[in-house]
């Protein structure tokens, strides 16, 4: 059966270095299935990608995976899904996405998940949709970059309440409890991607 609302999480198509990153993408997993919250992800069978759509799938959680045909045919797309999306390009795949999500989450990852999440975040400063935008900052992974956003404030580039939308946590249960909030709020503005 269908989450009534799905948390989109991006992630890396590697594992990184520690344990902690897997330690915290199989308990994030525990956590969207434990509040009905479905998965939304990028359908690879690699990395910590893998690692949450095993987790959240083993505790009979729904996900769902939105990868393009161009990744599907280098045989990383994992067949074992709830519900698997095969779109045209990266950018369709972002869009889709996005629609299907209720909240959006960035683990560690690299140059995609970085991309993929701020320009989610972007869209939120752009008032395309209010849904809550987290990084979920295992063992201090994101420190470097989370300096970034409170230098552009610093320097006038960003305005404070736009840099009040990225919600950071290092525990998954205490960033959901966070998305809670902000979803329990009068109703979400859904994602238009035709604005996009």
């Amino acid at each position: 059966m269908k989450p009534e609302q799905n948390i989109c999480v991006f992630t890396g198509s590697q594992g990184g270095t520690l344990p902690a990153y897997s330690e915290s993408a199989q308990q994030l997993a525990r956590d969207l299935v434990a509040r009905g919250f479905g998965l939304v992800y990028g359908g690879g069978n690699v990395g910590l990608m893998n690692v949450i759509a095993d987790a959240v799938l083993d505790l009979g959680g729904h996900v769902t995976g939105v990868i393009p045909d161009s990744l599907v045919s280098k045989e990383v797309a994992h067949r074992g899904l709830s519900d698997l999306r095969v779109v045209q390009s990266m950018h369709e795949r972002k869009a889709l996405m996005a629609e299907l999500s209720n909240g959006f989450i960035a683990m560690p990852g690299g140059i995609g998940t970085m991309e993929e999440f701020f320009e989610v975040l972007s869209w939120a400063q752009l008032g395309i949709h209010n849904k809550p935008c987290g990084l979920l900052n295992v063992s201090g992974y994101y420190d470097p970059l989370i300096e970034f956003p409170d230098h552009a404030v610093s320097q006038d580039f960003v305005k404070p309440k736009h840099r009040a939308l990225l919600l950071v946590e290092s525990e998954p249960a205490i960033l959901l409890d966070r998305f809670d909030e902000m979803l329990a709020a009068p109703a979400a503005k859904p994602f238009d991607p035709s604005i996009t």
